[in-house]
């Protein structure tokens, strides 16, 4: 292969949203593209991580499907880095590499007890009911009558609302099967959320929110004495500061404060200036309740607004507790990790090393980038500002010069290092599988969730070349 700028090509290591629009963005300058991910499906969180009850959202697939159609793509999935192949040697054959393998590890609250049963992370449940292969096997208990969900974020609201829709709702998505059953059986009526600072500060979107004051068989409960805001808040909502979703989130939680309950099976209650202290548990080590302190907001001297704790306390009664406070990244194989930040360590997409040196010919994108903000849309300008400086990087002669970039010979290196490769091929052959199987049940899909099974459906341990 030669260093002609039209047939360099660049590898994307995971295909999740930023992946897909950094790819159709390097396709459209003539570059070509072998996007990789761990799994062996593509769309990462639009996949396993968007509410089953939220197909719109997911339909943006089929956008990222007519990148994967275009001349000079190649999907490798079930490919680790670290495990199956390694930075150097990726290195070695292309002429850049960009990380968009995300935040998938959730940040922990530290407090006594939140490791008894009964106490997960929001990511191993959101895992769970949509089918992610690696939490397919986890077991929750959804009998007790209350769960406790700790966030104000959009996270915390969905699995809020996944564990009070009812059966029919929920067995007409795209759920895991084994999700649906266990949905089916709970008994959880009352699913409280709990924001450690106030309403402006909450970060819900406006439609996410919305959506809370729409569910079939679920009242939501606002104490108004909640939306009592302090001055500070109340001076930064009237400001040019405050964001519009800010302003109408405080509009929505005073109008559900407002709403005479309409006596509804299930209930999903908002609490503002809590913070769990300790996760308390019963004689068999599984949870049965949660100690939280009452906060007050104090105005620091960086200027933001901190919870700090009022000295009072209180306890509520559940039988599930859910941590929904944010995503950080891990370190992956050798790749620079600022461990402070949870991110690969970068200047807008350039990665550097320890010292502060750009790598030519490495980028980063997406969560692991800038941290886990923003919805799946503001990936698309992310990795068009990545995107930008590696086409700059490659007018400048400044991308990585491989030492095997026969890119004919990527796919049988692969095949020796990989138990099962997953290609473009073999993923339309699962989603063509999942997608018979959901019709005939009245649904999108029903999802594989059994790596053996996705690797016979897929065709995926093939030793045919297969580059689509």
């Amino acid at each position: 292969m030669s260093d002609d700028r039209h047939t360099q090509r660049i590898a994307i290591v995971g295909a999740g949203p930023a992946g897909f629009y950094a790819a159709d963005q390097l396709l459209k300058q003539g570059l070509e593209v072998d996007l990789y991910d761990a799994l062996p499906t593509p769309y990462g969180l639009v996949r396993a991580g968007v509410a089953p009850d939220h197909p719109k959202i997911k339909s943006v697939t089929r956008a990222y499907a007519k990148t994967a159609a275009k001349e000079g793509f190649r999907f490798f999935g079930g490919v680790a880095l670290g495990e199956h192949v390694t930075r150097i040697e990726l290195l070695e054959r292309y002429h850049g590499v960009v990380y968009a393998f995300g935040s998938a590890t959730d940040n922990r609250l530290g407090i006594p007890g939140e490791d008894l049963e009964g106490s997960y992370a929001a990511t191993e449940f959101v895992g769970w009911y949509n089918a992610h292969p690696d939490f397919a096997g986890h077991e929750f208990d959804l009998s007790g009558g209350r769960a406790v969900v700790v966030g104000n974020g959009n996270v915390a609201i969905d699995v809020a609302r996944m564990l009070v829709l009812t059966p029919d709702e929920v067995g007409g998505t795209d759920t895991a099967d084994h999700a649906i059953g266990a949905f089916g059986e709970a008994t959880v009526e009352e699913v409280v959320l709990l924001g450690r600072r106030g309403p402006a500060q909450a970060a819900f979107t406006n439609p996410e929110l919305r959506e809370l004051g729409e569910l079939t068989r679920a009242d939501v409960i606002v104490d108004p004495a909640d939306l009592e805001l302090d001055p500070d808040s109340e001076a930064w909502l009237a400001s040019e500061d405050a964001h519009t979703t800010s302003r109408k989130n405080v509009e929505m939680l005073r109008d559900y404060a407002g709403r005479e309950p309409k006596g509804h099976s299930h209930r999903v209650i908002l609490r503002f200036l809590r913070s769990p202290l300790e996760v308390l548990g019963d004689e068999d080590g599984r949870v049965r309740g949660l100690r939280i302190a009452i906060n007050r907001l104090e105005r620091r001297e960086d200027g933001r607004l901190a919870a700090v704790p009022t000295g009072e306390e209180e306890e509520i009664e559940c039988g599930l507790v859910l941590r929904s406070i944010g995503y950080r990244g891990k370190p992956v194989c050798t790749v620079p990790f600022d461990a402070e930040r949870g991110l690969v360590r970068n200047d807008g997409g350039r990665v550097l090393d320890d010292e502060g040196e750009r790598l030519p010919g490495e980028y980063t994108t997406g969560w692991i980038k800038r941290g886990p903000s923003g919805v799946i849309g503001t990936n698309k300008k992310d990795s068009a500002d990545t995107t930008a400086k590696l086409l700059e990087d490659r007018e400048a002669g400044r991308l990585n010069v491989p030492s095997q970039a026969d890119p004919d010979a990527i796919e049988s290196w692969l095949r020796d290092r990989v138990p099962a490769l997953y290609t473009w091929r073999d993923w339309e052959a699962i989603d063509a599988h999942e997608t018979a199987a959901g019709e005939s049940r009245g649904r999108p899909r029903v999802k594989l969730v059994d790596r053996e099974e996705m690797a016979r459906v897929g065709a995926g341990a093939s030793t045919e070349p297969a580059a689509r």
